[in-house]
């Protein structure tokens, strides 16, 4: 068994009574872009054969990065970690099961059987959430503890809203990347209306350039099974959370609170993150 040392980095957070204790992680993606040859970027072998699999929860970055997060999520208030895999994923599986000391959460597994998209991946879960209120994360971004602990602290349904500037100078994210993610449209109370994926400048004219970026870190209630369920497919093929999310809002009746979140995040998508994410994650010591 693999024992996790001392956490160093313990952050200042406080939980509500009211939390939600349980997280649902999407590990379950092809990992296209984490496949492709990246030049100039400076892997170790072991990095390189596991970005060689596609599976970015487990590139090692001292240890398995999904590690990283879900000690986050531990400090964040959570108690249950529902890990939405594929079948053919065994190592994660297994790492989770056998081989590392899980204490402070109790991880879990959901098998999503094909990869039809985010929406179908949170479906996967809904036996492990129990008709409880949930986080969903992805498992190749590492958020703020302090974000996800506001949103495990709402009554309701929400959604972390990340300021642009923050997300270039405090995480590892370029501004042209930024400028591709989903923009949230948010009402005058704080709610969302609605989002845009891969806005065009004309949608950014409109909405605002300081308008707030989504990185898929949610708090969703049972409602959001029902929106999934009732959703098509995307232009794309897959079953979008953001279709499922705008679904519950037009047809449900369902609010999405939008919390400010003016912190970085680190994001694991591609080989050329590697590095970056490993020298921001130096010194942050898990504790499962």
């Amino acid at each position: 068994m693999i024992r996790p040392k001392a956490m160093r980095y313990r952050p200042a957070v406080t939980v509500s009574s009211t939390s939600c204790a349980r997280a649902v992680i999407l590990a379950r993606g092809l990992g296209t872009r984490m496949r492709r040859p990246a030049e100039g970027a400076a892997l170790d072998p072991r990095q390189a054969s596991v970005a060689d699999t596609g599976v970015k929860a487990m590139i090692p970055i001292g240890r398995p990065f999904l590690d990283y997060l879900l000690t986050a999520v531990a400090d964040a208030g959570c108690r249950e970690a529902c890990l939405v895999i594929g079948p053919e994923h065994d190592a994660i599986r297994k790492y989770y099961t056998e081989q590392v000391a899980v204490s402070r959460l109790a991880v879990r597994f959901a098998v999503q059987e094909h990869p039809l998209g985010t929406a179908d991946a949170v479906l996967a879960a809904e036996r492990c959430t129990a008709g409880e209120p949930f986080l969903t994360l992805n498992s190749d971004n590492f958020y703020p503890v302090g974000v996800m602990a506001r949103l495990c602290g709402l009554d309701g349904q929400g959604l972390a809203g990340f300021e642009r500037e923050a997300l270039v100078r405090q995480g590892n994210i370029d501004e042209a990347r930024v400028g591709k993610y989903a923009v949230l449209d948010v009402d005058a109370s704080g709610a969302l209306r609605r989002i845009v994926e891969k806005p065009d400048e004309a949608t950014w004219d409109r909405i605002g350039r300081d308008a707030p970026i989504s990185m898929n870190c949610w708090r969703f209630g049972p409602a959001i099974f029902d929106a999934a369920r009732a959703i098509g497919p995307s232009p794309r093929g897959e079953l979008e959370i953001a279709d499922a999310v705008q679904y519950a809002i037009d047809v449900l009746g369902e609010r999405f609170e939008v919390v400010p979140a003016r912190e970085g995040v680190l994001d694991l998508s591609m080989r050329a993150d590697i590095p970056s994410v490993a020298r921001r994650l130096e010194g942050f010591e898990v504790r499962l």
